[in-house]
């Protein structure tokens, strides 16, 4: 059975009792060679299947097609002033942005390749989905993954993002972030989206600020962190702990199901917002 059969055979895309359904609760620290080969086709499939979903949830509102009076007495004059037909006001729908930051530093090395497939799977699929890696500094990687060979991608990134697989300064990058890039993409439709174990190098306190900085100008921060699978894991580390007063979901990202799960909670304040 393939991915998309059992997909069909079992609720909201879940996995039960298919015969993927070992590999899909597995950790990304776990998988073999030929593990990682089907662990990458299943995050594209499932990343296909959220962006579908995402994309055609539509918030409803009682006053989407609340009545224009002015265009209605408008229109009435052409009837001498009865009213035959009521003008409706539409409101527009405006869909909300997604902006993924992940951690490429040496700590995360064994889940960020398959996460940034997963940002690739969703920026390829979902309207305004924006894409940035950050170890020591931050880059703007959306026009990279912008291709049909994410492989070749993966290989370009890992030459050219300063930092890949070294130390981690959240908040110099989010500082970059805010400074250079928030204005454009990020407002009150927004979904930032961190994926970061949380161990930083750097200033603690500036952390703490931009992520204020982040929370202050957007709809929802979802952190995610691969370490949050283990029963005995503790938020510690003095960069998790500036993070986590400024978030609105904290949630794990070391498998398959996790990110199934991330997929059932962007739904859950959805992908499109009906707005004034």
């Amino acid at each position: 059975m393939d991915l998309e059969e059992a997909s069909e055979q079992s609720p909201a895309g879940s996995f039960a009792c298919s015969p993927v359904e070992i590999l899909s609760k597995k950790d990304f620290n776990e998988l073999s060679i030929q593990e990682s080969l089907e662990m990458r086709r299943a995050i594209l499939f499932i990343t296909a299947r959220i962006a579908t979903r995402l994309s055609r949830r539509k918030k409803l509102d009682d006053s989407a097609n609340a009545i224009d009076l002015r265009r209605t007495m408008r229109k009435s004059l052409s009837f001498g002033g009865d009213i035959v037909e009521f003008a409706r006001r539409r409101r527009k729908v405006k869909k909300t942005r997604i902006v993924l930051l992940c951690d490429v530093s040496g700590s995360m090395e064994c889940y960020s390749r398959f996460l940034i497939q997963f940002m690739y799977g969703l920026q390829n699929q979902l309207w305004g989905v924006e894409t940035f890696v950050f170890s020591t500094s931050l880059s703007r990687i959306t026009h990279l993954i912008r291709t049909r060979n994410i492989e070749r991608a993966l290989g370009k990134l890992s030459r050219h993002v300063l930092g890949w697989s070294g130390g981690t300064n959240i908040g110099r990058s989010f500082a970059t972030f805010n400074h250079d890039f928030a204005k454009e993409l990020v407002d009150h439709r927004t979904v930032i989206i961190v994926i970061s174990d949380g161990w930083d190098c750097g200033d603690v306190d500036l952390l703490a600020q931009e992520m204020k900085n982040i929370k202050r100008r957007c709809l929802k921060v979802l952190w995610l962190n691969p370490l949050l699978a283990s029963k005995n894991y503790q938020p510690l580390c003095k960069g998790m702990q500036a993070a986590l007063p400024h978030l609105d979901y904290f949630l794990p990202a070391h498998n398959l199901q996790s990110l199934i799960a991330l997929g059932r909670t962007l739904e859950g304040f959805g992908a499109s917002r009906v707005l004034s």
